[in-house]
């Protein structure tokens, strides 16, 4: 199995361009066979999770073609059949085709999605959205048919603002009959994007980014050309990085807003950084002091960076707190971290107390999930020594050719 090797301890010098946003394209995508007519994708990553999703719409007999980062996408000769099990549980986005499949035919079966196991991930309130817009969920094990006769506009309230089930039941209101309200919805950049790109098509959303949104049904959405935003859990990985080894290391092609808390964090633990319109440049520093972060929804800190800013935060003089309020199982990383050298006690999976500043040893350690990886791949940068990660397929499913942009800018780092 394919390993990252990384001799840690190197200045990182130059500019590292930020590729797609895997969220937001992990939605668009299935949201494109709502279209009746061709789309195209901008700014599309080169990550696993695309692959993933293009084999299920290659399934799905959609006539597909991907030059570097635009992917074109045909629907009109889709065939809506059940997804197997093996391709929806390679990534928990495969459950947008859900909603895409229920919204255009009416009917749906697919299974459980998949996805990294950071805690429990239920689609509760996606399929309370499907039931109130009138379909019926039968759910057999971890397979799910649903099936509605008509959609039906209605007013929906979310328990906890959940951005897969925002997401889920906009694409499937878009062709409901008459008006959705969706309150206490998620005001993530991504849900935004999402909408940008259905109303380009011919959907009438209006509210996305605040805490309800309305969608108008259409008949129909026609051929348009949509960009993906920049990935700003990718943005924040690197600005972590940046802060750590940066020589005049320049993260580019961001949108600062979308990461303010992180930045601010940072910022208030001593990091010195020049944030421009569509960049942020870093030199690192040599004494940071100790802060405090708990996870929110957006624009709170995004659970996605909790990991990646482990690293950081043994670096920092002084006792950090971490506490986790999204994913109960996100400490996943602090066992090979504390193998490295670091000082890290975790109380009820929730809250983590890291003491700093600690030196950083390298060893082989393995990525738990995505962001986990992320932050063991920060820990192999920094630590004295060779640090080999086993697992790596979870880093490649979220980062776009992360060795290359690393190496660029004089990481010591390769796929072996």
């Amino acid at each position: 199995m394919p390993k990252i090797k990384i001799e840690g301890g190197h200045k990182l010098t130059g500019e590292i361009e930020i590729s797609g946003s895997k969220n937001s394209a992990v939605a668009l995508i299935p949201a494109a066979i709502l279209c009746d007519e061709v789309v195209k994708i901008s700014n599309i990553p080169n990550i696993s999770d695309i692959d993933s999703l293009e084999e299920i719409l290659t399934y799905l007999n959609a006539q597909i073609d991907r030059q570097d980062n635009i992917l074109t996408i045909d629907s009109s000769k889709i065939i809506n059949k059940e997804i197997p099990e093996e391709m929806s549980q390679k990534l928990r986005a495969s459950y947008y085709f859900m909603s895409s499949l229920l919204g255009k035919y009416k009917h749906v079966e697919m299974y459980f999605p998949g996805g990294c196991s950071i805690g429990e991930r239920p689609i509760d309130q996606t399929l309370k959205g499907y039931r109130a817009l009138g379909a019926v969920v039968t759910e057999e094990g971890n397979r799910y048919i649903i099936d509605a006769e008509e959609l039906k506009g209605t007013k929906i309230y979310l328990d906890m603002p959940s951005v897969g089930a925002t997401i889920n039941i906009m694409i499937v209101a878009v062709k409901a009959k008459g008006k959705t309200i969706i309150e206490n919805v998620a005001k993530e950049p991504e849900i935004v994007n999402v909408a940008t790109f259905l109303n380009n098509m011919g959907a009438k959303i209006q509210g996305a980014g605040t805490n309800v949104i309305t969608i108008t049904g259409v008949d129909y959405l026609h051929k348009s050309f949509h960009e993906v935003i920049p990935d700003r859990i990718e943005a924040g990985t690197y600005v972590i990085i940046a802060s750590l080894l940066g020589e005049n290391l320049k993260i580019k092609n961001l949108i600062p807003s979308h990461i303010e808390a992180l930045i601010s964090k940072l910022i208030e633990a001593g990091v010195q950084m020049n944030v421009e319109e569509d960049s942020i440049t870093i030199n690192s520093g040599n004494k940071y002091k100790a802060v405090n972060i708990k996870t929110l929804p957006y624009p709170g800190f995004p659970t996605d960076l909790q990991q990646p800013i482990i690293p950081f935060l043994t670096q920092c003089h002084g006792t950090s707190i971490v506490e986790e309020t999204i994913y109960e199982n996100r400490f996943q990383n602090i066992y090979d971290t504390n193998r490295m050298g670091a000082n890290i006690m975790v109380k009820d999976n929730k809250i983590a107390k890291i003491k700093g500043v600690t030196p950083l040893r390298g060893k082989n350690v393995t990525a738990t999930d995505l962001r986990g990886g992320a932050s063991m791949l920060i820990c192999g940068l920094v630590a004295d020594g060779i640090t080999t990660i086993d697992n790596i397929k979870y880093i490649l499913r979220g980062y776009d050719d992360i060795c290359h942009k690393l190496s660029k800018v004089g990481a010591k780092i390769e796929i072996i």
